[in-house]
């Protein structure tokens, strides 16, 4: 345990940076007592029930391919019972894919003809789970065959943080911050990380992320537009990915509208309250505005989808639940019919930096991991949807 002293209250600054200091040694320990040793997440092995629903197949096919030697065992067999590491279910995919009549049926990837897929998730109201829900869908997608680029807009670092990168402990590689500056930026591809968790990478962001604010503010012209910056540094890794995760600062600044310029669809999580529907108002209030702006300065934008999800959603709420339908009759469809339940298990699951796909069903309360589980993979399902919408699959 870190001491406990008593803190230095001579001057405010002093104050400040003691705090900081405490704070940074309290979290570099908890990271520490979550991670590896070596400072690096792993991720859980899925027992065969999971692969086989993962897949879309039943359990007596994933035997059968097993049997026949299609599919090599995995590594790991415990009395009997076969656990598969994500590599592992990402492997067996590319196999069963070659062999698979229907094209995608195991590897749904997005064909040359189909469209980079760029969501957005943003919204200035803080504890609306924008961080949550980017992981949660990062992480859906990734198991389900798709490559993912999780891209980290806001300076906290919180989305790079769930992805095994810590800013808190000896990070200091590159950040997308690095891809658009406007002082010799470079190539996106060296920006780019892959994590632990197999079909899914990182453009990760630090602190230093907050520049863009003010040098867009001074050098942003009509030969080198701020609102170009994030869709010319996609452009450049466009052909490694199928779908590309944007998670927004908690403001709408030049970040977020660079970010609203680079999407093809837009996602905006707002929790059923009162306060929370009337921040979400003026927000889209102001983007509006600004997307006005740099369409007039010569911006394209054209979505596929622009929707609302409900998070920490309490079906036993009453109050909550009237503003959930009230916000249904007020904007029919564009309120996605999945939402984010409020949940213990994704709370204890994001303690440690997890999504609930991270977390072992055993231990937690299983009727409380199915609900959270459940939950995120209906919000999953919904995007996919769009999504093979959007690549005119359906």
């Amino acid at each position: 345990m870190i001491p406990v002293t008593p803190l230095n209250t001579e001057r405010p600054s002093a104050l400040a940076t003691e705090i900081s200091e405490r704070l940074n040694a309290a979290i570099r320990e908890h990271l520490l007592a979550a991670f590896a040793p070596d400072n690096t997440k792993s991720l859980r092995a899925f027992a065969a029930p999971e692969v086989a629903e993962l897949l879309g197949v039943s359990g007596q096919f994933m035997r059968k391919v097993h049997a026949e030697g299609t599919v090599p065992e995995p590594s790991d067999i415990r009395a009997g019972r076969r656990y598969y590491s994500a590599q592992e279910i990402w492997n067996a995919r590319e196999i069963l894919e070659r062999s698979s009549r229907t094209k995608g049926r195991y590897v749904p990837r997005r064909s040359p003809e189909e469209k980079l897929q760029v969501w957005q998730l943003m919204n200035f109201k803080g504890g609306s789970s924008k961080s949550i829900t980017t992981i949660h869908l990062a992480h859906y997608f990734a198991l389900r065959g798709y490559r993912v680029l999780a891209v980290d807009l806001d300076p906290q670092g919180s989305l790079t943080s769930m992805c095994g990168i810590s800013p808190e402990i000896e990070f200091d590689g590159l950040t997308i911050y690095d891809a658009i500056r406007y002082d010799d930026p470079v190539e996106m591809v060296e920006v780019v990380q892959p994590t632990y968790f197999p079909g899914l990478s990182i453009a990760p962001s630090r602190l230093i992320l907050s520049e863009f604010e003010t040098e867009s503010a001074v050098h942003s012209n009509p030969n080198q537009p701020f609102f170009t910056r994030i869709r010319n540094a996609l452009v450049q890794v466009e052909n490694d990915f199928d779908l590309v995760l944007v998670d927004s600062p908690p403001q709408l600044g030049f970040l977020t509208i660079a970010g609203m310029a680079a999407a093809s669809s837009l996602l905006v999580p707002l929790t059923p309250s009162m306060l929370d529907v009337s921040s979400t108002a003026q927000f889209l209030e102001l983007a509006g505005a600004y997307m006005g702006v740099i369409e007039d300065a010569g911006a394209t934008l054209q979505y596929d989808h622009f929707k609302f999800l409900v998070t920490r959603d309490e079906p036993t709420d009453v109050p909550s639940q009237q503003l959930t339908s009230f916000m249904r009759a007020l904007f029919q469809d564009r309120v996605m019919s999945a939402t984010a339940l409020k949940s213990t298990a994704i709370s204890d699951a994001t303690m440690l930096k997890q999504s609930i796909y991270e977390v072992v069903r055993s231990e937690m309360t299983r009727a409380t991991y199915d609900r959270a589980k459940g939950s995120m993979d209906a919000v999953g399902e919904e995007v996919e949807q769009m999504i093979q919408q959007a690549w005119g699959r359906s």
